[in-house]
């Protein structure tokens, strides 16, 4: 066992090493990091003009620190197939992956090596995250589990990201093509899942009937509105596509934090609430008024309300995306194993 994590760790730092010689690399470092200064300048200065109108000086951090985590976790799915969606195809490419082959190195030994590389190098840019991170932990309001969830979420988003990308270059032969489809598949489970989850609703229509009341200015009497029938959107049927999306495990696996009038103080809470009021069914109540005061109106519940009567959903999501890079990570190893009995026509061997 000992030899199998030596080998892996030769191919990981072979990889690592051929990534940093580049100078590409570092300003791609040097372009993030200006982002996350702009960013977190902008941010700071809009919550320190909106604290000093509302006196709520207790908002800036855990608002900072959210929507740094999301911007590393975009940047981040945007990088992380460029640069595991060639690892294994790439150097059949260049003729290197024979090389390697037929040295003691494994198939399993490849194919995690360079799984490890590529998920090393996007945890690189959380890496250089941290100090604004910091910032935001200095503005205060920042407890310790939405930090230490969020970044462990952050961290497997990011290594799911990279199995995929990895997986896909020892399934599909050409380089070229196995970064695309890593980005389709990313873009399938963010994107993709929150357009699926629209059209479901809109598709999944449900009835309701609006009914309600008013004051006659003339008489002052109440008056009852003509009933009808209209329909909204379902999407309490269809709310759990949204469970692979990165965005929204992320949100749902952070614990959520209020401010005032029991509303999230983050952009982690207010995302998680979106999708858990997806999950309540049509209250036909909320659809009748009163405004003659005879009734007590429909009164909505607040932030804290929703997230108690439902249930969180980033675990089933989380696993959902650890055994899609698994299935491929395993594909991958079969498929590139040498010697090997079947090859597509044009493959190179050395």
């Amino acid at each position: 066992m000992t030899g199998f994590w030596r080998g892996l760790w030769l191919i990981a730092s072979i990889e690592l090493r051929q990534r940093v010689r580049g100078v590409a690399w570092y300003v791609l470092l040097g372009v993030f990091v200006l982002l996350l200064l702009i960013i977190t300048v902008l941010l700071a200065i809009t919550f320190g003009l909106t604290a000093s109108v509302s006196s709520d000086s207790g908002s800036a951090g855990p608002a900072i620190f959210s929507t740094i985590i999301y911007f590393v976790l975009l940047l981040g799915t945007l990088v992380a197939p460029a640069l595991s969606g060639n690892a294994i195809n790439g150097d059949r490419e260049s003729g290197t992956l024979a090389t390697t082959q037929v040295t003691l190195i494994t198939t399993p030994q490849l194919v995690l090596g360079k799984f490890l590389a590529a998920w090393l190098t996007a945890l690189a840019f959380l890496g250089v995250a941290v100090p604004f991170l910091l910032v935001a932990q200095i503005l205060g309001g920042v407890p310790g589990s939405t930090i230490g969830v969020s970044i462990l979420v952050l961290a497997a988003e990011l290594g799911i990201v990279s199995g995929i990308g990895v997986g896909l270059s020892g399934i599909i032969r050409r380089p070229l093509f196995s970064v695309v489809v890593t980005y389709l598949v990313v873009a399938a489970l963010s994107v993709g899942t929150l357009i699926g989850f629209t059209l479901g609703g809109v598709v999944l229509q449900t009835p309701v009937t609006v009914a309600g009341s008013y004051t006659d200015d003339g008489s002052g009497d109440c008056q009852k509105q003509p009933d009808y029938q209209t329909t909204v959107p379902g999407f309490d049927k269809v709310w759990w596509l949204l469970a692979a999306n990165p965005y929204v495990v992320l949100a749902d696996a952070v614990p959520i934090h209020y401010g005032s009038g029991n509303e999230p103080d983050d952009l982690f809470g207010f995302i998680k609430v979106g999708v858990r009021v997806a999950q309540i069914p049509v209250d036909p109540a909320s659809y009748s008024y009163d405004d003659c005061g005879t009734h007590q109106n429909y009164e909505r519940p607040t932030s804290r309300d929703i997230v108690d009567r439902t249930i969180p959903s980033w675990f089933v999501g989380l696993l959902l995306q650890i055994v899609v890079a698994g299935a491929l990570l395993l594909a991958a190893t079969r498929l590139t194993r040498a010697p090997s009995g079947r090859l597509a026509s044009g493959s190179r061997i050395a």
